[in-house]
């Protein structure tokens, strides 16, 4: 099986200017994209995952969730953002399924946990077996039970790395609202491909975080995600995308080079 971990994400299913929006119209071009490179590709595995956009970030950032837990009101807090988060995973499986996608979501608030920040322990027999079955496992950024904090928030990004080091996939695409990765946010002039460890600290500064609520880091912390995997695995190809052109998730899926790469080296 040819492993793919695709992020549909936050900033491109979700309006994040409107809490609670979510973007029906996007979603579903995406659903029949996804559906349509598997019909060409029947022997690429698939596990996607998706952001919270407009649902689960407002909820976090109100409650200051991804830094811990442990009074009764911070419980609650993480209740709130469980709820939106899981309002907007609904969303999405209703929007893949329509597409005649075999998705089955698994959330990470029912089977991982943390310990400071980190997955600890997630028991991946049952996303396994869905792959093994011609299913398409479908993760997303949330709330997740934490032996240090009590409770905190796992980002999409954090849940693939984790995914990957166990997994093994040979790509990781990260589809959002940006063609790419900027090397002037936010004047936004000038994509930068590929980022390197070698190039990165020349241009961490400038990589910025999120036009908008986003408490798990932005830009940047999907770019030392990425940048850390290849270290480990320096076959793995990743990259962050637009999914706003009407094609361009297929055609990343059917193996295209769009946006910005994140590479172990240079390929000149």
């Amino acid at each position: 099986m040819d492993l793919c971990l695709l992020k549909l994400g936050g900033s491109l299913i979700t309006d994040k200017r409107n809490p609670h929006t979510a973007r029906p119209d996007i979603l579903a071009r995406l659903a029949s994209e996804i559906h349509s490179a598997l019909s060409q590709r029947p022997d690429l595995g698939l596990i996607i995952g998706h952001g919270s956009g407009s649902f689960g970030h407002v909820a976090a950032r109100k409650h200051d969730t991804r830094s811990g837990v442990s009074t009764p009101a911070a419980w609650q807090g993480f209740v709130e953002v469980w709820r939106e988060a899981r309002a907007l995973n609904q969303i999405v499986v209703n929007a893949l399924s329509s597409a005649g996608l075999a998705v089955i979501a698994m959330p990470p608030s029912a089977a991982v946990l943390a310990r400071a920040g980190q997955v600890a322990s997630w028991d991946l027999g049952p996303l396994q077996a869905a792959l093994a079955a011609g299913m398409i496992p479908l993760v997303n950024g949330d709330v997740v039970f934490d032996e240090v904090r009590g409770g905190t928030i796992l980002s999409t990004e954090e849940l693939f790395v984790h995914l990957a080091h166990q997994l093994k996939p040979r790509r990781i695409l990260l589809a959002g609202i940006e063609p790419g990765v900027w090397a002037d946010f936010p004047a936004c002039t000038r994509l930068v491909d590929p980022i390197t460890p070698l190039n990165f600290n020349h241009m961490a500064h400038a990589l910025g975080g999120s036009a908008s609520v986003d408490v798990t880091g932005g830009m940047l912390s999907k770019v030392q995600a990425l940048l850390e995997l290849v270290k480990v695995q320096p076959g793995l190809e990743t990259a962050i995308f637009s999914g706003l052109h009407p094609g361009a998730l297929k055609a990343a899926l059917l193996g295209a080079h769009l946006g910005t790469r994140i590479l172990l080296k240079s390929t000149g």
